[in-house]
């Protein structure tokens, strides 16, 4: 990179100068920014219908303001309140069983000392997170479904079958364990890049403290990597009321709908499928409000603890 010019003002450097001499960095970002004020930012103008009686003829700005009506419409629906309800148990499972796996995971294959095996164990976990949920939704139907190969594994066994896909509180556990299949292999990238960069010498010196490899992995390895955990579990705080539609649209069925009924298909099926654009978009706003509360919460109590935050 080139040098700096200085000026007579001695370490002051004007900003046509550094312009000249940095211009090929700002142009780099002319399209990301171009990208984000279009297809990010403007759209979000759009989010002014949960205030409207949207009329599609009308348009955004000529359809009538209603105020909070959309959102009280949603506050009184029962179905509102179970489909609320089914995006935490499924994000606080996701949470609590998906979220320590990867950490587990990457100090598992961070203290395998053969490159090779640690690269192709690496590889394999990361490979289901290249499926889409309709192919893992296929792949579970075949091997849970009451003619599936675990049942019929378990009926050669002389077991009886059992309802993986028609019983709610089982069908919450498949969810959330093909999660960590599809999943983990992300974090686990993120962990064990974090971990190459942690200091090696203090795992020496504890060994030769006489420190066993659980007591250097809990009181050395893990805490050099804590921010990074930190931020990961702030993100995904943040989801706490916010699901994506296809994992529990892909994977539910009518026998365990009290259960897969979520914000997200509650959205589609009350309204997109019935051009309900306006009260959508409330719904989607009350989730984008909460999920920023809950980021700026829990950020800030990372940084009373200690912790840096993300911001």
């Amino acid at each position: 990179m080139k040098e700096v010019k200085k000026t007579g003002g001695g370490n002051k450097t004007t900003f046509k100068v550094y312009m000249q001499n940095y211009w090929q960095l700002y142009l780099m970002l002319v399209i990301p920014v171009i990208y984000m004020i279009l297809l990010r930012y403007k759209p979000m103008l759009g989010a002014i219908i949960a205030f409207k009686k949207f009329n599609i003829f009308a348009g955004i700005w000529e359809s009538p303001w209603i105020g909070f009506a959309h959102f009280k419409e949603a506050f009184s629906s029962r179905d509102f309140w179970n489909a609320l309800k089914n995006t935490l148990i499924l994000n606080l499972g996701d949470l609590i069983l998906g979220f320590p796996m990867p950490v587990l995971l990457a100090v598992f294959l961070f203290e395998i000392k053969n490159i090779g095996i640690r690269k192709a164990t690496q590889t394999i976990l990361y490979l289901p997170n290249f499926l889409s949920w309709v192919i893992i939704a296929g792949i579970i139907t075949q091997l849970f479904s009451t003619s599936g190969l675990v049942n019929e594994i378990f009926r050669k066994a002389g077991m009886g079958e059992v309802n993986f896909l028609s019983s709610p509180f089982i069908w919450r556990f498949v969810y959330w364990f093909s999660g960590i299949w599809h999943d983990a292999g992300y974090s686990l990238i993120i962990y064990l890049a974090a971990l190459t960069a942690t200091d090696p010498s203090l795992g020496e010196a504890a060994y030769i403290d006489g420190a066993t490899r659980l007591q250097r992995i809990w009181h050395v390895t893990i805490p050099q990597i804590r921010p990074t955990i930190s931020t990961l579990l702030i993100m995904q705080l943040g989801k706490m009321v916010s699901i994506d539609f296809d994992r529990p649209y892909m994977m539910g069925n009518t026998l365990v709908k009290s259960a897969s009924d979520v914000i997200s298909t509650y959205v589609y099926s009350i309204g997109l499928q019935a051009a309900r654009f306006d009260f959508a978009t409330a719904v989607g706003l009350f989730q984008s409000v909460v999920g920023i509360i809950l980021v700026l919460s829990v950020n800030k109590i990372s940084k009373k603890m200690g912790e840096g935050g993300i911001m």
